[in-house]
């Protein structure tokens, strides 16, 4: 069996990640983290707002997404994500103003509030300081 995989990480505006020395990759999926590593068996599973943590060359490498889709399959993985960040892009003060805004609206007790919305909105700011932190 393959030690290493194929690894792709596409957002609508740029191919974010391309390598073939992929040894895990640690993926949101809407019911939960799901982790892969060589030889998986294939599936398709839809993304959820988190973080993508994928080790090459045995260091491991972050970044924040919401929403897509990943294809598996037993030696490539691909990312199709609405956005992916590495922490370098990370805006932290418009993620943390992002995030006090949601509190606020979600603790508002405004019965107009989408809270689905800023339920979404938090989640991806909270995402984003999560990347941010730990690789700074």
């Amino acid at each position: 069996m393959a030690e290493v995989f194929q690894l792709e990480i596409v957002t609508p505006e740029k191919k974010v990640v391309e390598t073939r020395a992929a040894e895990e990759v640690q993926i949101p999926g809407k019911n939960g983290y799901l982790g892969v590593m060589p030889g998986h068996a294939p599936l398709i599973t839809e993304l959820a707002v988190g973080e993508i943590t994928y080790r090459e060359n045995a260091t491991e490498q972050r970044l924040a997404v919401a929403w897509g889709f990943a294809e598996v399959l037993p030696d490539k993985v691909t990312i199709l994500a609405e956005t992916a960040e590495r922490p370098s892009e990370i805006d932290v003060e418009r993620a943390r103003k992002a995030k006090e805004r949601a509190e606020q609206r979600l603790t508002s007790g405004d019965p107009t509030v989408n809270v689905e919305r800023a339920l979404d909105a938090l989640h991806r700011a909270e995402a984003r300081l999560d990347v941010a932190s730990r690789t700074r």
